[in-house]
């Protein structure tokens, strides 16, 4: 018969007693390395999310690229970012695509379709893990 430790049996209390919580990936904002952007402001983010700019002040044009709703990306994207619930982005393409003056970004399964897309396309721009940028990419800083 194997008797456990007492520093075994305080240490497993121990981890009982603690509330474990569910770790959260770090989303940030990511362009293409060759794309000229250097940081964007959250109105300007916004915009492009929500289809109000297709053009920077530059002229040149972006591409939001989307993660699926169901992904736990988007939540967290459009939440923490745009300030938004994920009813109140339903709402607003709806509204959008029912009167013609718009069609929402295009959506991909997950923050590494996200980031193959971004990386071949200069224009694009999307949201993913940090843990998913590598050389081809750029985090955006969001003032």
């Amino acid at each position: 018969m194997c008797v456990p430790s007492r520093f075994a049996l305080l240490l497993g209390g121990v981890l009982l007693g603690l509330p474990w919580t569910a770790v959260r990936a770090e989303l940030v904002v990511v362009v293409s390395a060759q794309n000229p952007i250097r940081s964007l402001s959250r109105a300007e983010l916004s915009d492009i999310y929500l289809g109000r700019m297709q053009r920077l002040p530059n002229g040149e044009r972006i591409v939001p690229i989307d993660q699926k709703y169901s992904a736990p990306a988007y939540e967290e994207f459009y939440g923490t970012y745009l300030g938004r619930s994920l009813a109140q982005i339903a709402a607003h393409w709806s509204k959008l695509i029912f009167t013609g003056r718009g069609e929402p970004p295009r959506a991909v399964p997950d923050g590494s379709a996200a980031a193959d897309i971004v990386a071949q396309n200069p224009q694009a721009i999307a949201y993913l893990d940090r843990a998913l940028v590598d050389a081809r990419l750029r985090i955006v800083p969001i003032e």
